[in-house]
C-alpha cells in the first residue's frame, strides 16, 4: 500500500531550489533511507511532510489521498511525526510531561481512548452492583459501589484531560510494544543522549503516528546504542509502521534500510532496494561521478609534543564536574582523536585550551616551535627580548649566547631585522588563564572550530569578508581596516573548499549547513595555525563535505601541525586518528591506537568508562 506521494514538489528559498519538480512514492511498512549531499533537498522535502514547509508548487498524498499540511499539528492528524536532529524538549520536565506538551482535549480523548472505555465499562458493572445492593438493603454493599463509582468517573474525566499517571502507563505500554527502555518519570536533565532520543521517538508514537522520519539519529550515539535503535526500528517495521531515516553514514543505511531514496541538487535521481546496491554506487548516485571513499592517514613525520595538558579539572555552573584531572599531551605532525558520548566534557576540553573557560585546576604548558629560529617583533617587544636574553634564551649566527641587558631598545630593533637574534630551544609557555587575545599575543597560533558554528564561530548577520576580519581587524591602524585581504581571503575560501554562495557579501546564515562549515574551517587554517582544533567538524555534511574536511585536518597535519579532532562516528576517528583519547563522565578512560582496538571496545569506553587516567600520551 502506498504511504506518501510527492507529485512536482518545488520549494524555493530566495532563488535557491531546495526541491525542484520532484516525484515519487513509498510504500508502507518499510524503512526508507533519504540520502543526498548537503543542499540537496533532502531535510527540506521532509520539513514539508512534518509540516514545517509548505511546498510553493506540487501535491503530496497520504494513503492515496491528497492532504494539505501546514503545521506540525497537521502532521500528526495524517499520522506523521518527525524527530529531529536537535531534541525538542525541556529539561525540566520529566518524559511524561514533555510527551503531554501541546496536547488538546480533544488529543486527549483520541490518545486515551482505551482509558475512557476502561473506566466507563467499570462504571456500568458498579451501577450494577450498586442496583444489586439496594435491592438487598445491603448498606455496606451501596456504600462501595457509590464509591467505586465516584472513584472511575474521576478517573473517566481525567482521560479528557491532562493525565500524568494515565499517560505514563500508556508511555510503559508503547515501550514495552516496541522494546523501548524508559522512566516516565525521569526528569530530561538526568537522561542521556540516547534516552532523549528514544522520549522523541515515544512522543511520536504516543500521538499515534505511522510514519515516522528521524533526522541524522545515530549522530551522537555509540555502537551499543545504534543497536539498540536499529532492534525498535525493527519492531517498529513488524508492526506496519513507515520509517524515513535521513542519513549520511553509508554502512548504516545498507544495515539498517529496506530502499534507498537519492536527491541531488533538489532534484528526484532514484529509488533502489539496499539489496540490489552499495555504498559505492549510493555515492555516486548522490555526487554524480565516482568517488573514493577511503580515508586516508598519512604516516606521522616529525613529531614532536606540542601542548602539555596535566591534570586538568573544569567546572560546570552547578560546581559539578566537567572534567575531573585529565591529563594528556597533542603532538605536532599527528591527529589526535576524541571520542565520547555527547556531554562528556568536549566542548569544555576545546573551550579551556582555547582561552574561553576558565579551569579551577591544571596545567597546559604550551612548547612554541622556535628552536634555531630567529625571533620576531611581533610578538615580542625589545624590552620582553632584553628580559628573555639574560633567561639563556638566545644566541648569535655564531652559536654565542647572547646578553642584551645592556643594550638599547634601537640595537635590538635592528639585531631582530638582521636575524641576529635566535632561540637556543623551543620557547616555553605557561597558558594558565589566558585569554585567546593574550594568546594569539604570545605568538601562538592556536585555531578552533567549535561546535556552535554560528554562535560561537561566525555571526550569521554579518557577510563572508566580515567573518574574515573578525580574526584580523585588530591589526588595523587607528579607526580604519583593511577590507581587501579579508576580502581576497573569502574568494580564495569560496573557489578551493568549493563553497556555493552567491558571492562574498553574502550572510553566513543564508548558506547551507556544510557550506557554513567550510567557511569556518577554511578562515581558521588560514592562519597556518601551530594547534587546530575541531568539534565535530563534519557533523550533518555530506559525503563530498565530509571528506573534503578530512583532507584539509591532514593537510594541516602535514604541515606540521598538531590537530585535535572530536568527533561522533567512530568509523571515521579510527580511520583517520593516529590516537584518540576518549571521555567518559569528564574523565579519560584510556588512550587507544585506532589500529589496534576495536570500534566495540572504544563503545564500552564511552558508555562505561574505564581507567581514570591515561598516560601522557602512549
Amino acid at each position: 500500500m502506498e504511504a506518501i506521494r510527492f507529485e512536482h514538489i518545488t520549494k524555493t528559498f530566495g532563488k535557491v531550489a531546495a526541491n525542484h519538480d520532484v516525484t515519487f512514492s513509498l510504500e508502507s511498512g518499510k524503512i526508507y533511507s533519504i540520502l543526498g549531499e548537503n543542499g540537496s533537498g533532502k531535510t527540506s522535502l521532509m520539513n514539508i511532510i512534518a509540516g514545517i514547509y509548505k511546498p510553493d508548487a506540487g501535491k503530496v498524498f497520504i494513503n492515496g489521498e491528497e492532504v494539505n499540511i501546514s503545521s506540525p499539528r497537521d502532521a500528526y492528524k495524517y499520522r506523521i511525526g518527525m524527530v529531529h536532529q536537535h531534541f525538542k524538549l525541556v529539561n525540566v520536565f520529566s518524559a511524561t510531561e514533555n510527551i503531554l506538551l501541546g496536547l488538546t482535549k480533544e488529543d486527549y480523548k483520541l490518545f486515551n481512548k482505551d482509558q475512557k472505555e476502561k473506566a466507563d465499562e467499570r462504571i456500568a458493572k458498579y451501577k450494577n452492583d450498586l442496583q444489586q445492593a439496594k435491592t438487598n438493603n445491603d448498606k455496606a454493599g451501596i456504600k462501595k459501589a457509590k464509591a467505586n463509582i465516584r472513584r472511575y468517573r474521576r478517573y473517566a474525566r481525567r482521560s479528557r484531560g491532562y493525565n500524568i499517571p494515565g499517560a505514563a502507563e500508556r508511555i510503559v505500554n508503547i515501550s514495552s510494544k516496541y522494546g523501548f527502555k524508559i522512566d516516565p518519570y525521569q526528569k530530561v536533565y538526568d537522561m542521556s543522549v540516547s534516552e532523549k532520543q528514544t522520549l522523541e521517538i515515544v512522543k511520536s508514537l504516543y500521538r499515534g503516528v505511522d510514519i515516522l522520519i528521524l533526522d541524522e539519529p545515530t549522530a551522537v550515539l555509540t555502537p551499543q546504542e545504534i543497536k539498540g535503535l536499529f532492534d525498535v526500528i525493527r519492531n517498529m517495521k513488524k508492526a506496519g509502521k513507515t520509517v524515513l531515516i535521513i542519513t549520511h553514514k553509508l554502512n548504516e543505511v545498507m544495515e539498517i534500510s529496506d530502499e534507498v531514496v537519492v536527491l541531488r541538487k533538489g532534484e528526484y535521481i532514484g529509488t533502489v532496494k539496499t539489496s540490489q546496491t552499495n555504498e559505492k554506487e549510493l555515492t555516486d548516485m548522490m555526487v554524480g561521478r565516482k568517488m573514493n571513499l577511503e580515508i586516508h592517514r598519512p604516516k606521522p613525520e616529525n613529531v614532536a609534543n606540542r601542548l602539555y595538558i596535566s591534570n586538568l579539572t573544569v567546572e560546570n555552573p552547578d560546581k559539578t564536574l566537567a572534567l575531573d584531572n585529565v591529563s594528556f599531551v597533542i603532538r605536532s605532525g599527528e591527529i589526535l582523536g576524541v571520542a565520547g558520548i555527547s556531554g562528556s566534557g568536549q566542548k569544555e576540553l576545546l573551550e579551556a585550551i582555547a582561552g574561553l573557560k576558565k579551569y579551577k585546576t591544571g596545567e597546559m604548558i604550551f612548547h612554541n616551535p622556535k628552536k634555531e629560529r630567529p625571533v620576531t617583533l611581533y610578538h615580542h617587544s625589545p624590552s620582553q627580548i632584553k628580559k628573555m636574553s639574560t633567561q639563556g634564551y638566545f644566541h648569535d649566527k655564531n652559536g654565542d649566547k647572547l646578553d642584551l641587558s645592556k643594550y638599547k631598545n634601537k640595537q635590538i630593533i635592528e639585531m631582530v631585522n638582521s636575524e641576529d637574534i635566535i632561540f637556543y630551544e623551543d620557547e616555553i609557555i605557561d597558558l594558565k588563564d589566558k585569554t585567546p587575545l593574550e594568546i594569539r599575543d604570545l605568538g601562538i597560533k592556536l585555531s578552533f572550530v567549535p561546535e556552535d558554528r554560528l554562535g560561537m564561530g561566525l555571526v550569521g548577520s554579518m557577510d563572508l569578508i566580515d567573518n574574515m576580519m573578525l580574526r584580523s581587524f585588530r591589526k588595523g591602524k587607528g579607526i580604519f581596516v583593511n577590507r581587501k585581504k579579508p576580502e581576497a581571503l573569502a574568494n580564495e575560501i569560496i573557489d578551493e573548499l568549493e563553497v556555493v554562495t552567491p558571492g562574498v557579501h553574502t550572510q553566513v546564515s543564508k548558506l547551507s549547513g556544510g557550506n557554513i562549515q567550510k567557511v569556518l574551517v577554511g578562515r581558521e587554517i588560514s592562519s597556518s595555525p601551530k594547534v587546530f582544533m575541531a568539534a565535530y567538524p563534519v557533523r550533518g555534511l555530506d559525503i563530498n563535505s565530509s571528506y573534503l574536511i578530512y583532507d584539509l585536518l591532514n593537510k594541516q597535519k602535514v604541515a606540521g601541525a598538531a590537530v585535535l579532532f572530536v568527533g561522533e562516528d567512530l568509523d571515521v576517528l579510527m580511520a583517520l586518528c593516529d590516537r584518540i583519547i576518549v571521555l567518559s563522565g569528564g574523565k579519560i578512560a584510556d588512550t587507544v591506537d585506532p589500529s589496534k582496538v576495536s570500534k566495540e571496545k572504544i563503545g564500552l569506553l564511552m558508555s562505561k568508562g574505564g581507567k581514570k587516567d591515561a598516560s601522557s600520551g602512549e
